[in-house]
């Protein structure tokens, strides 16, 4: 059986173009997209902290250490610039690679400038 999990999400990045006049996709730092492990057109989620939507769409490659987070064509209606945003790519895995599982968890700063990659979440108490 296979199950689908998290593959690894990028954590509350902030918008910094959103451009309908555009082929879609979301354009991300390629150093982001690296250290997610997230490939140039792989499918994304994106959940829209500030408005509280979620599309689907994919990863198209930027500039590295350039912070772009460009939401595209029909999608940028979901998204404006200055939005917190949530990228998560999930896998599929049999039951054998579930022992074993554990997800990439990418935290940038306000630039969007990766700090920090770990494989947890901490809750709040």
């Amino acid at each position: 059986m296979q199950r689908i999990f998290l593959k690894s999400k990028l954590h509350r990045v902030t918008t910094t173009a959103s451009e309908v006049d555009y082929e879609g996709s979301c354009e991300i730092d390629g150093i982001l997209l690296d250290a997610a492990g997230i490939g140039t057109f792989e499918q994304i989620q994106i959940y829209n902290i500030s408005n509280g939507n979620r599309f689907t769409t994919y990863a198209i490659r930027g500039k590295d250490n350039s912070g772009v987070i460009s939401v595209n064509g029909a999608a940028a209606h979901q998204a404006n610039v200055s939005d917190l945003l949530i990228i998560a790519s999930y896998a599929s895995y049999s039951e054998d690679e579930v022992k074993y599982y554990k997800p990439t968890l990418c935290y940038v700063d306000e630039n969007n400038i990766l700090t920090k990659i770990g494989n947890q979440i901490t809750l709040r108490n």
